[in-house]
């Protein structure tokens, strides 16, 4: 199958999940229409403290933020975010971010740009890494303010004026892409400009752009997907130094991740689980995790067990690419008695000591090593470095 059709596929199944998750909204939803006034709310802020409407009376204007760490649309948006806030120091103006996404309802299919979640604890982690200079507050609990506003996805945008009417709804800007070049339209920010200039807001309601809200109602969604793939079925190959040579010259538009471990090595066995993860929640972007064992060839059923019972089936499009390479599988045994000769090609500066982990580029260079358990979060950071957190423009 070409990269075509593969990605017409991807595509589909995104906005297959996004009409299910707009059917399973509460049954009262609507969006805010001009005019309408602000719904109350009282969220609890990374900051520690609990926010309300009240805690903004001073200001003139009061943009509501929905964004999401999840999403590459939000993530895209939020340097250009950031410049207004701080272009609008000094004025009557604040902007609050809240996350209206149930973190239960967010696949791991879904995470494919994020390094996080969308729990509360991840946004912390998030807004500080990203140096929020707004307000960001939690309303994956109730999920009442999502849809007392009528969120309809991240990032969605709400101005309200002096008497918290609604005087523009809709996206922040018109652009998917992080780079500031590629904004043809930045209708809610001229409407700030606008109203604190006394003029009509020149386009009152636009269609927001990005993920669709994660309402607790999916999360059943994600439950099943998961005890499915738990049932994949895996295989396993041996593997000679010949062949670990050539899965580290790549030769594929894919990042590979190669971990070398064994059954019988507890940090193995206690990091696995991070690495599957890591493997669903890139499993459609240009990745792969692959694993080779260092157990005795003749265990090759017990190392087949393992596997198995840690869902570390390949995804469906990392299947086809190592299909369309002639290969079967990317869980392999290593068959040679020699472990340092499979170290010497894998990876030359390493102790040749278990668990031992590398991301190849495409063109087989080392990006990232670790020896002895991965830390998840600084391993996405070495992923994403490559592959990027936003949408790109060709």
């Amino acid at each position: 199958m070409n990269s075509t059709k593969i990605a017409v596929l991807t595509l589909l199944v995104i906005l297959s999940l996004s009409i299910v998750s707009t059917e399973l909204r509460s049954a009262d939803f609507h969006t805010l229409k001009i005019g309408d006034v602000m719904p109350d709310f009282s969220l609890p802020g990374i900051d520690g403290k609990t926010h309300t409407p009240a805690d903004y009376r001073d200001s003139q204007l009061l943009m509501i933020a929905f964004l999401a760490n999840h999403c590459p649309d939000s993530q895209a948006a939020e340097g250009r975010i950031k410049k207004f806030v701080e272009q609008m120091k000094g004025k009557s103006f604040v902007l609050v971010a809240i996350n209206p996404n149930h973190p239960d309802a967010v696949g791991i299919e879904e995470m494919g740009y994020a390094k996080y979640g969308d729990s509360f604890e991840d946004m912390k982690k998030h807004a500080a890494e990203q140096q929020f200079n707004f307000p960001y507050l939690y309303d994956g609990e109730t999920q009442a303010t999502a849809n007392a506003f009528g969120c309809l996805a991240t990032p969605h945008v709400f101005l309200f004026d002096r008497d918290r009417k609604l005087r523009y709804q809709g996206a922040f800007d018109d652009s998917r892409f992080a780079d500031p070049v590629t904004v043809t339209s930045t209708d809610a920010q001229n409407a700030v400009v606008a109203i604190l200039a006394g003029k009509p807001v020149p386009v009152e309601v636009t269609k927001p752009h990005g993920c669709s809200t994660k309402w607790i109602s999916k999360k059943q969604q994600v439950v099943d997907r998961n005890e499915k793939w738990a049932h994949e079925p895996v295989s396993v190959e041996m593997i000679d130094v010949a062949g670990v040579a050539a899965l580290c010259k790549n030769g594929t538009p894919k990042l590979r991740l190669i971990n070398v471990w064994a059954t019988t090595c507890v940090p193995c066995v206690i990091e696995f689980p991070e690495l599957v993860k890591i493997s669903r929640q890139f499993g459609n972007r240009s990745f792969e995790l692959i694993t080779i064992s260092a157990d005795n060839p003749d265990d090759a059923d017990r190392v087949k067990t393992f596997l198995e019972k840690r869902g570390v089936a390949m995804p469906a499009r990392v299947k086809r690419s190592v299909s369309d390479e002639g290969r079967q599988t990317n869980n392999y045994i290593f068959s040679g008695a020699n472990m340092t000769k499979l170290f010497d090609v894998l990876d030359p500066e390493s102790p040749a000591v278990l668990p031992h982990t590398v991301l190849l580029s495409p063109e087989g260079k080392i990006l990232w090593r670790h020896n002895g358990m991965v830390d998840g979060d600084q391993l996405r950071d070495a992923i994403l470095e490559s592959l990027g957190r936003f949408y790109q423009p060709e």
